[in-house]
């Protein structure tokens, strides 16, 4: 489920040494399955796990993952790097905007899943994403929203970018995309 580097364990185990003896850490998903999830890492005080928490064991330590939280961190990881500017913990959870779909599932909700796993947090570095309106005669319909809206590289974006992304991702599933945005320019447009 949760992937810890040996480094991350090793930062963990430091930082443990100096709380109470029992304390774990607790990795969480807030506002699991929505745009605006956001995962986080605390202290777990031996009187702060709940009964359902599912309880993962690392060396030296363990994680206590709640059973709402438990199906978004599905394939995340935490790592410890250390660079020229300092340390940084950092917690990767690709499917805690959306839970992870299966192979088989319909292709909207395959689509879908990638939109809120891999392409949406590509767009967000410029205040921007995309929704998926429809499938029609195997063209993904999309719309751009947020600083995506009148920007001047939507279509580099879209045909460069997405359509290619996903092509690649669905052979024989999907043959285009199209955008259905009336674009607008304006302050809210990445320049």
């Amino acid at each position: 489920m949760i992937t810890i580097s040996d480094a991350a364990q090793a930062h963990f185990v430091k930082l443990l040494a100096d709380q109470p003896e029992g304390t774990h850490i607790r990795v969480f998903v807030i506002s699991p399955g929505t745009p605006s999830a956001e995962c986080g890492v605390s202290y777990c005080p031996p009187d702060a796990a709940e009964a359902d928490d599912m309880e993962l064991e690392f060396n030296g330590f363990n994680a206590m993952v709640d059973e709402k939280s438990a199906p978004f961190l599905e394939d995340a990881s935490i790592d410890f790097v250390t660079d020229q500017l300092g340390s940084q913990l950092t917690l990767k959870a690709p499917n805690a905007k959306m839970r992870k779909v299966s192979s088989d599932a319909p292709l909207k909700e395959r689509i879908e899943y990638v939109i809120q796993s891999e392409i949406n947090p590509q767009l967000a570095s410029h205040g921007g994403n995309i929704m998926l309106v429809d499938i029609e005669d195997g063209v993904a319909i999309l719309q751009f929203g947020g600083g995506c809206n009148g920007c001047s590289m939507v279509d580099v974006t879209l045909k460069d970018g997405i359509e290619k992304q996903l092509l690649d991702m669905f052979p024989g599933e999907l043959s285009g995309v199209k955008d259905v945005t009336e674009h607008q320019h304006g302050d809210h447009s990445y320049q």
